[in-house]
């Protein structure tokens, strides 16, 4: 069995990666909150977490793959009192468009995707062994985990007390014991007591924190192998995730490989809707990007390093992504495995290598060797990246649409004409006026 290497952020060193059981590789990843629909950001974490997950399945008899989804939380009940909808249709709709667009990116499903939801009992029971065991403390309606209780705090940041107080942006409240205090059950107000649920503390909602703690130990346990997510979310959330699993279940009784991938911007600035460059995978689909180019793109950097998107990246990624296509196009057998390439992805994941050695392949390949297709075929499988070209075909509905939009225009009822393009790209399509009519795609 070939050895796989992986940066531990707990440690900070590449390790070989042997996991806790032989035969079951368990890994929980953070999901999306589901308020609004996935950003780049959100969508280069799937990606990864799907790339790793496909390696690890390679080489052990069973890997366990769990991401949540987080449906309780400030942003969705603010979304949905914006939407005037309410939370379990938002959140429900926002489910499925980001299993619509991670799908498109030719993501696996996880082996469970748990809601925070369905798991309140489990967090109401973690917080309770927290409170009893004086890591935690009811005030003012309020449940706080006690920093000071847990020595080792910052250990996975690797961060001192007061850049930790100031990375957590903490809330100022008098009825903290210390300012670094995090909640772990806050209470509803009037206004929101209907999106709550009942606890001993009172009508409220757990803090994004006990929910991960709750929903890994529920699936794996006390121990399991790997937990990953976005290099933004290390401190606070890991961080405070270490420190209750810790205290509630035993030291050391958590994962024991941390992962973290690397912050995207979007022509060198960080995204931001007060910035006009907000992008999700829904935008670029809109305009007619392949899925496969946008995947191509996420895997030509490093997993651990910044990612910045810009069109000439993406217009890079459609070029290889051809020259792939071109070498393969009269090769008609099976796949054969590169085992060159396979030690690159062993290697910490080293995607820019392997799409280095692909593009090695397909020079050979386009003179005619077809054991270099061969090798394309199965190395392009394992990566997730798909080289049967696509082509929509365009539902009679939207041509509906266009056309309708068309007489709209002609008789200059552009408010009309305007909602129907929003219908058009809400279905995933894009239009562009031409002087003949309309091209869709």
């Amino acid at each position: 069995m070939k050895k796989i290497f992986l940066t531990n952020s707990l440690s900070r060193n590449k390790e070989e990666f042997i996991p806790l059981e032989a035969d079951n590789v368990r890994m929980y990843i953070c999901g999306p909150t589901v308020y609004d629909r996935p950003h780049l950001g959100n969508a280069r974490a799937a990606v990864v977490y799907d790339l790793l997950y496909r390696v690890l399945k390679t080489a052990f008899p069973k890997v366990t793959y769990v991401r949540n989804i987080t449906d309780v939380d400030d942003k969705i009940i603010a979304a949905a009192k914006d939407n005037n909808e309410s939370i379990t249709t938002l959140t429900r709709r926002m489910e499925d468009c980001y299993h619509q667009d991670m799908s498109a990116l030719n993501c696996l499903k996880p082996d469970f995707e748990p809601r925070a939801t369905e798991h309140i009992a489990d967090m109401i029971a973690m917080i309770e062994t927290l409170i009893a065991s004086n890591h935690a403390y009811v005030a003012e309606g309020h449940v706080l985990f006690s920093v000071a209780s847990f020595p080792e705090y910052g250990l996975l940041s690797n961060r001192s007390r007061d850049e930790m107080i100031a990375g957590a942006r903490v809330e100022v409240a008098p009825f903290k014991k210390d300012p670094a205090d995090f909640v772990l059950w806050k209470p509803s107000t009037p206004e929101d007591s209907a999106s709550g649920f009942t606890s001993p503390w009172g009508q409220g909602r757990p803090g994004w924190h006990i929910e991960c703690s709750a929903m890994c130990k529920s699936h794996f346990g006390t121990h399991f192998d790997i937990h990953g997510g976005g290099a933004d979310l290390m401190f606070p959330h890991h961080e405070n995730e270490i420190a209750q699993s810790y205290c509630a279940n035993g030291q050391d009784s958590f994962a024991h490989f941390w992962i973290h991938n690397g912050f995207l911007t979007v022509d060198g600035e960080k995204m931001s809707k007060s910035l006009g460059n907000f992008k999700t995978v829904h935008d670029l689909l809109s305009e007619g990007i392949e899925p496969a180019v946008i995947r191509y793109f996420y895997l030509t950097t490093h997993y651990r390093k910044p990612l910045d998107f810009n069109p000439k990246a993406l217009e890079d990624a459609k070029k290889s992504l051809a020259k792939f296509r071109l070498s393969v196009a009269n090769y008609a057998g099976e796949p054969e495995k590169d085992d060159q390439l396979y030690e690159m992805l062993n290697d910490d994941l080293n995607t820019p290598l392997a799409l280095s050695r692909i593009h090695e392949l397909a020079s050979q390949a386009i003179k005619g060797d077809s054991g270099a297709a061969a090798r394309i075929i199965w190395a392009c499988g394992l990566m997730g990246l798909d080289l049967t070209e696509v082509t929509k075909t365009i539902p009679q509905e939207v041509i509906a649409l266009a056309d309708a939009r068309i007489q709209a225009r002609n008789t200059q009822d552009w408010a009309l004409a305007d909602e129907l393009r929003k219908k058009i790209s809400a279905l995933g399509y894009n239009l562009k006026d031409t002087k003949d009519g309309y091209e869709i795609s």
